[in-house]
């Protein structure tokens, strides 16, 4: 991905950039207009437009990354070795207690999905895709991912 202070594919600079440089034009500007007393030296007006003049070019001059990409890069990867615990939901079912203490072997708990609705996947409580259930190879149950959910900060309720 590209820095964000640098230029565009398009060589268009970036809105911050962009801004910066019309600042600096303006203040140059103003520090050129400014008036001058008897010994033709600057007064304090054109002293303070002139800093700004500089601080404004300043801004508008691409910044190098905070860490240089190969620490960025090391730092990406130390989070591959991060273990996430991703779990599967069938469904849900809402209990009373009595209910809950009468069930059984052999008990059967109603689930509010159909068979044929996709089964939620959670990275740590967040939901991160949809699928559809399915048997491996080794007899095991598995999920085939149908869609990959968007918003990655929706919360287990």
């Amino acid at each position: 991905m590209a820095d964000e202070n640098q230029s565009d594919d398009d060589g268009e600079m970036d809105m911050a950039a962009a801004l910066a440089e019309i600042e600096a034009e303006e203040a140059a500007k103003r520090a050129q207009t400014a008036p001058s007393d008897d010994d033709g030296e600057m007064d304090m007006a054109a002293a303070l437009a002139e800093i700004e003049a500089e601080e404004a070019a300043k801004r508008a001059q691409p910044t190098e990354p905070i860490l240089p990409r190969a620490v960025a890069a090391a730092s990406k990867e130390a989070i591959y070795d991060v273990p996430v615990e991703i779990s599967v939901v069938l469904g849900k079912a809402d209990l009373r207690v009595h209910q809950l203490l009468k069930l059984g072997r052999g008990a059967v708990v109603e689930l509010d999905r159909r068979t044929d609705e996709p089964v939620d996947v959670f990275a740590d409580n967040i939901l991160i895709a949809r699928g559809e259930v399915t048997v491996t190879d080794d007899d095991k149950l598995g999920v085939a991912l149908t869609e990959i959910v968007r918003s990655l900060f929706t919360r287990v309720s």
